[in-house]
């Protein structure tokens, strides 16, 4: 049986024929050890047909296409005109040896031409990648290896198709920058007190928030020059003139040395350091929560923006948080206390960065446990459907939210909480109607332009009206003139229907006629003959 191999390379497709497989060997270890072999390899497989791509975006669609397991109409017909046929009802002489068995199971259903895909093939496709070059004469190897890094280059980006507004990259850097940034405001608040508090030490006690201290030392500056008059300035800073009396009256009798001008500049520029890194982190906390709403909205209201954060943040992607069973999801942050009560042979963590979620907290001691299995689960069931859904909706984790809660209840209460499937329904139809409402305003809105546009025609119709007044006088009589004649037209075209069809049953009736008369004939000629 002859043996034909299908290579697709970057450069297009080919056919190559092995004879005399026999010189080489049956087995797959003689192929490895002779397929280097040029000498020996090239007697065996030949080349029978090259088909080139016709442009880089042609390789692009064949190589895709064969990546799937698909045949494309144009491997269809290379196949088809290098190949013998195969006749039916006949067992075919020859076989086509592929490196892919879904690309060859989908061959045989469209053409019928027998594929097989095992080692010994492998084998020898390997070597027909291996001297691929030294077979095609007018190709180069350099040529080869730009159109492999082209077309590797196209495929690997037409590939990875991300939604730009559900990248989770950006929400893993930005948990990340917010540990930082908190851990850097806390340092520098701790600065600026230290640093403030030889000129003013008293303000520590009065002021305990760090960004309102800053603001109030940069507001300050100079104790000594503060008066009644800066109350409603620290009023309005602190949102409390009692605490504004008390700095007044605590700047009187402070204990604080004095601080030269250059000193006090410094302290104020470093405050207002402090302050624009606060409020960065602000900016930077409302850009997380927003995120979080684009590309995990399920997760991000069953257990909250910063916890579903960083729960991806430590899965790698939503992606791996998708993959993880609910067990592993509970005990995410907590590895070194879980190999360690492994080594030890103690207790296991009951749970890790899920601990930070509202639930755990109000969840009795001896129910933390069950209660963050139970969490887990619902964070599992949020992630996969965050990661896997096309559609952007927050129903799926109003409603998980929704079991969490009855199931707090039951655990204090005793009262059942809702199946889960009987909450899935639930979710499903609300998401339907959510569906449809949406699709009812926006016909409305259409409905609101189009009777808005109507409107403004109809205020500028009887302007064209007024125009066309005139018109319309001089030629009415023209208008009745084109009527009769349109009706003239229509009455002579059914006369003449009507006429043709008279013509066919007079001709009819004429045969018939004709038939008689001969018929009459024939009987007068049998009685005359008797």
């Amino acid at each position: 049986m002859a043996v034909y191999l299908l290579h697709e390379a970057a450069s297009g497709y080919s056919l190559f024929q092995a004879h005399g497989i026999d010189e080489i060997g049956q087995n797959t270890e003689a192929v490895r050890n002779s397929v280097t072999d040029l000498n020996r390899f090239g007697k065996v497989v030949k080349i029978a047909a090259f088909s080139p791509f016709g442009s880089a975006l042609d390789a692009l669609n064949q190589c895709n296409a064969v990546s799937e397991g698909l045949m494309t109409d144009e491997l269809r017909n290379f196949l088809e005109l290098n190949l013998p046929k195969v006749k039916e009802g006949k067992k075919p002489k020859f076989s086509l040896g592929v490196a892919e068995p879904k690309i060859g199971s989908h061959i045989f259903e469209e053409t019928k031409i027998p594929c097989q895909s095992n080692e010994f093939i492998l084998e020898l496709l390997r070597g027909v990648r291996f001297h691929f070059d030294r077979f095609i004469s007018d190709l180069k190897l350099t040529d080869l290896d730009k159109a492999q890094l082209g077309l590797a280059h196209s495929y690997s980006r037409a590939k990875v198709k991300f939604n730009v507004n559900r990248v989770d990259n950006m929400v893993i850097q930005a948990i990340f920058l917010l540990d930082t940034l908190d851990k850097d405001v806390n340092t520098f608040s701790m600065r600026i007190r230290e640093w403030y508090s030889w000129h003013f030490p008293e303000l520590v006690k009065i002021v305990n928030d760090n960004y309102l201290y800053a603001k109030v030392a940069k507001y300050i500056e100079n104790k000594s020059e503060l008066s009644e008059d800066k109350i409603p300035g620290l009023t309005e800073i602190l949102g409390d003139e009692d605490k504004a009396k008390e700095i007044v009256e605590a700047a009187k009798a402070s204990m604080g040395q004095d601080l030269s001008v250059i000193d006090l500049i410094n302290v104020e520029q470093f405050a207002q350091r402090v302050m624009d890194l606060a409020q960065y982190r602000k900016n930077l906390h409302e850009y997380l929560v927003n995120k979080m709403n684009d590309i995990a909205p399920n997760l991000a209201s069953l257990i909250g923006e910063m916890v579903g954060a960083r729960l991806i943040s430590h899965a790698g992607s939503l992606t791996n948080l998708a993959k993880c069973p609910s067990s592993t999801l509970q005990i995410l942050g907590a590895e070194k206390a879980l190999f360690r009560a492994l080594k030890t042979r103690g207790n296991t963590p009951k749970y890790g960065l899920i601990f930070h979620s509202s639930f755990i907290g109000r969840a009795s001691a001896k129910n933390k446990g069950r209660m963050a299995r139970y969490l887990a689960n619902k964070c599992s069931i949020a992630s996969r459907i965050d990661c896997f859904s096309e559609t952007n909706t927050t129903v799926f984790g109003d409603k998980l939210r929704e079991q969490v809660e009855e199931r707090l209840d039951f655990y204090d209460k005793g009262i059942a909480p809702r199946k889960n499937v009987d909450m899935m329904k639930a979710a499903i139809e609300s998401n339907k109607d959510d569906e449809k409402t949406d699709m009812d305003v926006e016909d409305g809105a259409s409905a609101k332009k189009s009777s808005k546009k109507k409107k403004s025609k109809g205020d500028v119709e009887p302007m064209e009206e007024d125009k066309s007044a005139a018109k319309s006088t001089n030629g009415d009589a023209s208008e009745e003139d084109m009527r009769t004649e349109k009706k003239k037209k229509k009455k002579e075209k059914r006369k003449s229907q009507e006429n043709g069809e008279n013509g066919i049953e007079s001709e009819q009736n004429g045969t018939t006629k004709k038939k008689k008369s001969k018929s009459k004939d024939v009987n007068m000629s049998k009685l005359s003959a008797k």
